[in-house]
């Protein structure tokens, strides 16, 4: 099992990740301000089996491997860490998408259904799973699989919990997001230098 602190170091560095308004978020605020809470909600749930698919993943032998071997450790690190760095200079020359209205109603399932899809191939998610997970598995903690499982897991969790905060205020802001300049501030500075931290931080984990 991984430790305390190493759950509140991971728990905070996907906060950080889940708050920046990237495809997953875009979709939630793009689902409540066209149809509404209880279809955004529904999206938000199919969001969340997209991201334990990640967790799947991790769990099956990436963490596994990179735990028993310093040399893939230290590959993955660096790589990681310089890609995370690359993407947060990447967001901040980018101008980001606007926030539209979508004018096709939408079902309950048919929001989940896309949901999944969206997060399963989510290279926000699958970044941060290959780069950053990974360096908080702990070889002397026991079985690298269950701490992936346990750190995925909080992710998702943590996910369930912000997603359905970003529903819910979307949909009671519909117009207030379509006439505001602050939320694509938020995307491209704040969500740039959040990734340039995390990539600083990856860099000075130790194994």
């Amino acid at each position: 099992m991984p430790s305390i602190e190493s759950l509140l170091a991971f728990g905070i560095a996907s906060l950080a990740l889940l708050v920046i308004p990237g495809p997953a978020v875009l979709y939630i605020i793009n689902r409540s301000v066209a149809d509404g809470r209880n279809v955004a909600l529904s999206a938000v749930a199919g969001l969340e089996i997209g991201n334990f698919m990640h967790v799947i993943a991790a769990t099956v032998g990436l963490s596994a491997v990179i735990a028993t071997s310093a040399a893939a450790f230290s590959a993955v690190k660096w790589i990681g860490a310089g890609y995370l760095i690359y993407i947060g200079i990447r967001t901040l020359a980018t101008k980001p998408q606007a926030v539209n209205q979508l004018n096709d109603p939408m079902s309950r399932r048919r929001a989940f259904t896309q949901g999944i899809v969206v997060n399963t191939f989510n290279p926000k998610v699958a970044l941060f799973f290959l780069s950053f997970l990974p360096q908080f598995i702990d070889a002397d903690r026991g079985s690298a699989a269950l701490q992936s499982l346990v750190l995925g897991s909080t992710f998702v969790v943590l996910g369930c919990i912000s997603d359905s905060l970003f529903a819910i205020l979307a949909s009671a802001l519909r117009g207030t997001l379509l006439r505001g300049k602050s939320l694509p501030f938020v995307q491209r500075y704040v969500a740039g230098s959040v990734f340039i931290a995390l990539g600083a931080i990856a860099s000075t984990t130790r194994r």
